[in-house]
């Protein structure tokens, strides 16, 4: 006998996943948060199997898969926040394949790149990379609501057949046959996007570096590889982390896969945060003062685009590095300044994001988010000479800190900070 959930109506969502940057507006949206938190818990009150792009078990070529499910999936969620081109494309091919259940959605500062005016879009309100609790369970109720009545109402919501009306569907009288097996059988075996970035996430948890850099790898080797930028910053970040073969050769190739992120003319800060920490990690290995230039550009733009702190503060520490080896007096003089006048904006940015509290998928204070904001807080207290209220904040980090690793990580930052700026230079 069939199982039960065979006959179970299905709920594809269109969308982006990871932490992408809207450039409309500069924020970072953690849209894996919008998929856990609203979308998929609101489609499974709804009583349906929710399933996302990333979901889809394949053993080849994902499109075959995946145009079945835009055509024959009972419900559609499209999420269009960042404009994401790949969720603006799937939802052209679900409006041309079906005239109803389809239904928009994009956190309320999207600005969509061409005018569907005619298209209702549901929105909500993304806190950076958080979502307030009380704003996620507001907007997963009325998707709920709207699942069940869209799904039972069967209403035209597609463009193409609002302004089409004779057009006929795939499947319907008039039209071609649809033909092919269901996605389920159509997509073969293996391991889906979201559980190997589940694995990945453990491991670097774990801090097996080493791990989470083969775990990335088996993505972006796939045929067709994965090539979100949200994977290729993590593999980024692990590959140069875990330090294998050496040092210097797991820096290179992060380099070499950031490279294919355009680091020279992107604006995403993550990217350039990545560039510049591993340009960073370059010149402290062999001393070349072009890496350490790059380095600092790098967080420089990283931390002007949208005011991110932690470009920022790096900014500011390699400044101070470059000022100590300096064979200008001016220069070291500008760059000791500039430090000081980057740690100021960044202690901003940091009070005003303390004070609004920093929150978890359940509306909980995020400890780990708390404290980095806190250590970096502490840095710049210190870094512009306001030692008394970093030392009170720093033991208050230290009494709060997730994980016993990271007031040592802390306190070797501010030791190397406390040395560069012990003499401050000055013009001959």
């Amino acid at each position: 006998m069939a199982d039960g959930s065979a006959n179970k109506k299905r709920c594809f969502v269109v969308m982006g996943f990871g932490q992408k940057t809207d450039y409309a507006t500069g924020r970072t949206l953690d849209l894996d948060k919008t998929y856990r938190v609203i979308i998929k818990k609101a489609v499974e009150d709804a009583g349906l199997e929710c399933i996302r792009a990333d979901d889809v078990i394949h053993s080849g070529v994902i499109d075959k898969p995946m145009y079945e499910l835009l055509l024959d999936a009972d419900v559609v969620v499209a999420d269009l926040s960042t404009s994401n081109a790949n969720a603006i494309y799937e939802l052209g091919v679900r409006h041309a394949l079906r005239p109803h259940t389809t239904i928009l959605m994009a956190e309320d500062q999207f600005k969509f790149p061409f005018d569907i005016a005619h298209v209702a879009i549901r929105t909500y309100e993304h806190l950076g990379k958080g979502i307030d609790a009380e704003e996620a369970e507001r907007c997963r109720e009325e998707l709920t609501q709207a699942i069940k009545e869209l799904a039972e109402k069967q209403e035209t919501d597609s463009p193409v057949y609002t302004f089409l009306p004779s057009l006929s569907p795939p499947g319907t009288a008039g039209a071609p046959e649809k033909t092919g097996a269901a996605p389920s059988e159509a997509a073969g075996e293996g391991e889906s996007t979201s559980v190997v970035l589940g694995l990945f996430q453990q491991a670097r948890t774990k801090g097996d570096w080493g791990m989470a850099k083969n775990l990335l790898l088996s993505l972006t080797q796939k045929t067709p590889p994965v090539t979100d930028p949200y994977v290729l910053q993590q593999l980024a970040l692990a590959t140069y982390k875990s330090k294998q073969p050496d040092a210097k050769t797991a820096l290179d190739e992060a380099k070499a896969v950031l490279l294919t992120l355009k680091p020279a003319t992107t604006t995403d800060p993550e990217t350039l945060g990545l560039w510049g920490a591993v340009h960073k990690r370059l010149w402290e290995i062999e001393e070349n003062p072009q890496h350490l230039d790059d380095a600092i550009r790098a967080h420089e733009k990283g931390f002007y685009v949208k005011d991110d702190y932690y470009n920022g503060i790096n900014l500011a520490f390699l400044l101070n590095v470059r000022a100590s080896i300096s064979q200008e007096s001016r220069d070291a003089v500008a760059d000791f300044v500039r430090a000081e006048r980057v740690r100021r904006r960044v202690t901003a940015i940091c009070e005003k994001l303390l004070a609004a509290g920093v929150k978890d998928d359940e509306g909980n204070p995020d400890a780990e988010e708390t404290f980095w904001l806190r250590a970096t807080l502490v840095e710049a207290l210190v870094g512009t000479g306001n030692k008394e209220r970093a030392e009170e904040l720093k033991a208050v980090a230290v009494a709060e800190a997730p994980e016993k690793w990271m007031p040592d990580s802390m306190n070797e930052q501010l030791e190397k900070l406390q040395q560069l700026i012990a003499i401050e230079p000055e013009c001959e």
